[in-house]
C-alpha cells in the first residue's frame, strides 16, 4: 500500500511537471512564431533584404547540427569585429555613446542577424525536444529577451554596436556546449585533466566574457542615460541588460551546482 501511494505521488508530480512544461512550451513557441512572422513581414513587405541572414543562419545550423560550432563562430566573429575597430582607431572612443548607439561597425549588422537566426533555431530545437524544465525556463527566457532586443535594434538600425558587445558572451557558451558533449562522451571524472581544463576555461570565460562585460554594459547604460534621445532605445536597452544580468546570476548558480556535483558525485547506498 505504501509503495502504491508513493507511485501515485510520483505519477502526480510528473503530470504536474509535464503540465508546467507544456504551458511554458506553448507560450515560448507562440512568441517564436510571432517573431518569425514579424521578420518575414519586414523582409517581404518593407523590402529589408539586409535581414535575410537571419533566416540563412538557421539553415546553416541545421546542416551543421552542432551548437558548439555556431557559438564558437559567433564569438570569434565578434572578437574580429572589435579587433578590427581597435586596429583602425586605436582609441577607447570606439566605446563612446554615439559610436555605440548611432554608428554601425563593419560586419556588425550581419553578425547580429546571424546571431538572431542562431538563437531562434536554438529556441525551436529546445522546444521541439523539450530540453527545458519548469514553468518559466531561464534558457528560453534568455533567448526570448535576446530575440526581442536584437530584432527591434535591427529594425531601427540603432544600438547595433552595443549589442555586439553583449555577444562576447558566446565565447563562454562554447564551453557550456563542450561540457554537454564531454558528458555525453562519458568523460565525467573530476580528476581527469580534460575535465579540469574544461572547468577552468568555463569559469574563466563565465567571469570575463559574460558576467563582467554585461555588468559593465549595464553600468555604462545607466551613466549614459541622459545622452539617449527620448524614445524606446533606453528603456529597451535597460530592460534587456537588467534581464541578462539577472539570468547570468541564475546561470552562475546553476554552473556552481553542476561543478559541486561533479567534484562530489552522489554515492549510491544499497541496503540489504
Amino acid at each position: 500500500m505504501v509503495r502504491e501511494n508513493g507511485s501515485n505521488n510520483n505519477n502526480n508530480h510528473k503530470k504536474k511537471q509535464q503540465q508546467k512544461r507544456n504551458k511554458a512550451g506553448d507560450f515560448f513557441m507562440a512568441t517564436l512564431v510571432m517573431w518569425g512572422l514579424s521578420v518575414g513581414f519586414e523582409i517581404v513587405s518593407i523590402h529589408k533584404k539586409e535581414l535575410l541572414p537571419v533566416f540563412r543562419s538557421p539553415i546553416d545550423e541545421i546542416s551543421a547540427s552542432y551548437s558548439i560550432d555556431t557559438a564558437q563562430h559567433i564569438g570569434i566573429f565578434i572578437v574580429f569585429i572589435l579587433f578590427n575597430q581597435w586596429s583602425e582607431k586605436r582609441s577607447i572612443q570606439i566605446f563612446d555613446h554615439e559610436e555605440l548607439v548611432r554608428n554601425t561597425w563593419p560586419w556588425a549588422y550581419t553578425a547580429l542577424c546571424i546571431s538572431c537566426g542562431y538563437f531562434a533555431y536554438d529556441q525551436w530545437d529546445m522546444l521541439k525536444y523539450e530540453l527545458y524544465s519548469g514553468w518559466f525556463p531561464s534558457i528560453l527566457a534568455h533567448h526570448l529577451i535576446l530575440l526581442l532586443c536584437f530584432t527591434l535594434a535591427l529594425y531601427r538600425n540603432v544600438t547595433i554596436n552595443y549589442l555586439i558587445l553583449t555577444l562576447i558572451c558566446e565565447l563562454h557558451s562554447v564551453f557550456l556546449h563542450v561540457r554537454k558533449v564531454r558528458r555525453m562522451a562519458g568523460i565525467r571524472s573530476a580528476e581527469s585533466t580534460i575535465v579540469k581544463a574544461e572547468w577552468f576555461l568555463n569559469w574563466l570565460t563565465f567571469f570575463f566574457a559574460r558576467l563582467l562585460p554585461h555588468a559593465l554594459i549595464l553600468i555604462k547604460l545607466v551613466i549614459d542615460a541622459p545622452k539617449f534621445d527620448k524614445g524606446v532605445e533606453l528603456p529597451l536597452a535597460l530592460f534587456g541588460m537588467i534581464g541578462m544580468n539577472l539570468l547570468n546570476i541564475g546561470l552562475g548558480i546553476d554552473i556552481l551546482g553542476a561543478y559541486k556535483r561533479e567534484k562530489n558525485p552522489p554515492q549510491n547506498h544499497h541496503s540489504d
